[in-house]
């Protein structure tokens, strides 16, 4: 590589490193309990009774009535089932359009309606630190802005790549010089870390980028593909509107071999004025994540309009699980919590390296690797 080429490229990874540094540090900080929020809510679940077996269970539309009449002067808007385990979610709030900080949310066993009193999700520490973590507590700003950082990051990493093979053309691979100068042995500490978890890196740094862009795109994809559902017209305007039970049944019915994940009720932003939205997923590692919309009928509980997510919506899906390592269980969320704490390092190391940097001629020599001795 020409040496004009090679100052570029150490600019680029200089500049792009020192201005996405410290919030790349905050989140791998904060994302570390994050790829284990599954079992932390586990754990916070409060213990219920044992379980009578035999007796039948409750109709998922007594479950909704139980949360409607713990929440006067409310209506449910949403019930999210639990895609392990047989809970549902159920969400309540003053209006239809309700921000998710004015809605309640009740968490209830499908098996016999046992509910589980716990704190609200929008509450606690997991809570500050997931809002910290995906939005700078700046809302869509936030996650724009970090969504920059994330690029940044990726930038950071593709000149880090480039600058690699020719600092190290006299040196072995892995070499670490304790030898020589701390600044020297940090160098390359730095290098070898960076160069181990560049390809990791690179994966949550673009699903990061990605995730960031989740609320234009689910945006995007009311005012054009939900509208478009939407425009069925009611088959039944004047008739009441049908039980839970009854959409489920319609929809189970209507598409094998998957489940439902999220009923939206007639009225809230993902569904109509006269139908509910279903949200379906698949059984497999990957279909579990993809979204299938559905739009059933309020009166006839009929399963009027159902279409595949565009390709920027499965993007999104496909990049949450993965941006945690949520695809191959217990094993996968170590070994990424194990590159997380090794990026900190990575991430810790440049920002010594910048901060300690000497000046002048004598710095740069601290930089050089020395040359290889003849005929070694």
């Amino acid at each position: 590589m020409r040496s004009g080429t090679l100052r570029v490229w150490k600019q680029i990874h200089r500049w792009a490193s020192i201005v996405c540094t410290l919030f790349m540090l905050m989140l791998c900080v904060t994302g570390l309990p994050l790829i284990f929020s599954h079992e932390i809510n586990d754990w916070t679940l409060p213990q219920r009774p044992a379980l009578h077996e035999g007796a039948p269970a409750p109709k998922v539309a007594t479950i909704i009535e139980r949360a409607t009449r713990a929440r006067p002067g409310e209506r449910v808007n949403y019930a999210y089932f639990d895609d392990t385990e047989p809970m549902v979610l159920v969400a309540t709030a003053p209006r239809a359009d309700s921000p998710p900080d004015d809605t309640y949310y009740q968490l209830f066993d499908l098996r016999d309606g046992f509910y589980y009193d716990r704190p609200q999700p929008t509450e606690g520490l997991m809570y500050l630190i997931t809002k910290l973590h995906v939005e700078l507590f700046a809302g869509m700003k936030g996650m724009l802005f970090l969504g920059a950082m994330a690029a940044l990051l990726v930038i950071a990493i593709v000149s880090g790549v480039m600058l690699y093979a020719p600092f190290m053309r006299n040196l072995s691979f892995g070499t670490v010089r304790t030898a020589r100068s701390r600044r020297a042995y940090w160098l390359d500490l730095h290098n070898l870390l960076g160069i181990v978890t560049a390809v990791w890196l690179a994966i949550v740094g673009l699903t990061g980028a990605i995730n960031t862009l989740a609320m234009p795109i689910e945006m995007v994809w009311q005012a054009t593909e939900l509208s478009q559902m939407a425009k069925a017209p009611p088959q039944a305007p004047d008739a009441p509107q049908v039980p839970v039970d009854t959409v489920l049944a319609s929809i189970a019915t209507a598409t094998p071999g998957k489940r439902v994940r999220t009923l939206a009720f007639p009225g809230t932003p993902f569904a109509s004025r006269h139908h509910f939205g279903v949200y379906l997923i698949g059984n497999s590692a990957v279909t579990s994540r993809l979204l299938t919309p559905a739009l059933v009928d309020g009166g006839t509980g009929r399963l009027v309009s159902m279409r595949e997510m565009p390709l920027y919506a499965k993007a999104l899906f496909i990049s949450q699980p993965l941006h945690f390592g949520d695809y191959g269980g217990m094993p996968l969320k170590i070994l990424w919590a194990v590159l997380d704490l090794i990026t900190i390092a990575v991430l810790g190391s440049g920002l010594y390296l910048w901060l300690g940097k000497p000046r002048g001629r004598r710095g740069a020599k601290a930089e050089k690797p020395p040359a290889r001795v003849a005929g070694s």
